[in-house]
C-alpha cells in the first residue's frame, strides 16, 4: 500500500500544470501498484501552445476520472523499468469525445500496463476542441499536439533510453481519430514555431487505435501509413464500424494491419478492468503478441519510411 499511495500522490502532481495548485487529484485506478519513479510532465510548448494565447495560464479542471480546460498541452511520462526496457515508446492519446479526456482507464491507467512490455509510456494531454466555448479544432489543434508529443519523444529520445525509430501512438475513442489523423493522413501545411523539436519526423512508427471514432477516415494516405493493430467491440454503435473501415482500408492499400473485433463487447471497454468477458480481459495480451511478433519490442519492426 505505501507504494501505491506513494503513486497515487505522485499523479496527482502530474495532473497539474507547472508552477500552479492545479486540480483535485486525480489517482490510478489500476489494479497493480507499480514500483516506479514519480511520473514527470513536461509541457509540450514551453512559449506557448499554438492558438493558446492569453489561455495558457488557466487552470486545468479535473473530477473524478476526467480532465478539462487544457490549453497547455503536456506529456506525462512513464519510464520502462530499465531492467527491461525494450527501447520502444508509445504515446497513449486519451478519449472524452473532444469534451473531456478519459485520463485514467485511457490515460494514466495504460501506462503500467505499457511499462509491464518493456514500452516507455507518454500519456498525452490535448486541447479539447468540442468543449463548451473551446477556440481549437481537432484536426489543426488537437491533432497538432500529438503530433508535436511525437516529435518532443524523438527530440528526447536518449534521454529515456527510446530509439526514436519505435515510437508508436496509441489513442482510444476520440484518442483514435487523432492517431488516424496524425498516421494515415497527411500533415496539413500549417505554420509551426521552428524550434529544433520541430525538425523531428511527426509520423509514427506504428500505431494503435482502440475502439476509434470515425473521424479521419477515409484516410487519404493510407499508402504510406504505418503498420496498425486495431481493435473493438462488436457491438459498439460508435466505433465498430469505424474500426472496420480503417482496417478494410489499410489491408487494401499493403499496410499490415491487425484486427480483433470482440462479440459481446460495447464501447469503452479500455483495458477490461471492469469487463466479464475474458476476451476483453486479455485484449491487452494480443497487443503485447503483436508488438512482439513485429518486431517493435527488439528493433526488428517495419523499416517503411
Amino acid at each position: 500500500m505505501p507504494v501505491l499511495t506513494a503513486l497515487m500522490a505522485a499523479l496527482a502532481l502530474a495532473t497539474a500544470p507547472v508552477g500552479t495548485a492545479g486540480p483535485a487529484p486525480l489517482p490510478s485506478r489500476a489494479p497493480w501498484p507499480q514500483s516506479m519513479p514519480a511520473p514527470v510532465r513536461v509541457s509540450l510548448w514551453p512559449d506557448g501552445a499554438p492558438n493558446s494565447k492569453g489561455r495558457r495560464d488557466q487552470h486545468e479542471v479535473a473530477e473524478d476520472y476526467w480532465v478539462k480546460n487544457i490549453h497547455d498541452p503536456s506529456l506525462t511520462i512513464f519510464p520502462a523499468d530499465p531492467r527491461h526496457n525494450s527501447g520502444a515508446a508509445i504515446i497513449i492519446v486519451p478519449g472524452g469525445g473532444h469534451k473531456l479526456l478519459v485520463w485514467t482507464t485511457e490515460g494514466i491507467d495504460v501506462a503500467p500496463r505499457l511499462n509491464q512490455m518493456g514500452v516507455t509510456a507518454f500519456v498525452l494531454k490535448y486541447r479539447l476542441a468540442r468543449e463548451p466555448g473551446s477556440p481549437y479544432s481537432i484536426e489543426g489543434d488537437a491533432a497538432g499536439d500529438l503530433r508535436r508529443a511525437i516529435r518532443w519523444v524523438r527530440a528526447h529520445a536518449r534521454q529515456y533510453g527510446v530509439d526514436p525509430h519505435r515510437v508508436g501512438v496509441m489513442g482510444f475513442s476520440a484518442g483514435g481519430e487523432l492517431v488516424t489523423l496524425v498516421a494515415d493522413n497527411p500533415e496539413p501545411p500549417a505554420p509551426r514555431p521552428g524550434d529544433a523539436i520541430d525538425g523531428e519526423s511527426a509520423r509514427p512508427d506504428f500505431q494503435i487505435s482502440v475502439f476509434p471514432g470515425p473521424l479521419g477516415l477515409p484516410a487519404t494516405a493510407a499508402r504510406t501509413a504505418p503498420p496498425a493493430f486495431i481493435t473493438a467491440g462488436s457491438l459498439d454503435q460508435c466505433c465498430a464500424i469505424p474500426a472496420l473501415h480503417l482496417y478494410e482500408q489499410l489491408r487494401e492499400a499493403g499496410v499490415p494491419a491487425e484486427l480483433h473485433m470482440y462479440a459481446g463487447a460495447e464501447h469503452a471497454f479500455n483495458l477490461g478492468e471492469r469487463s466479464g468477458l475474458l476476451s476483453i480481459v486479455h485484449w491487452p495480451d494480443r497487443l503485447a503478441d503483436w508488438l512482439a511478433d513485429n518486431g517493435w519490442l527488439d528493433g526488428k519492426g517495419d523499416p517503411r519510411p
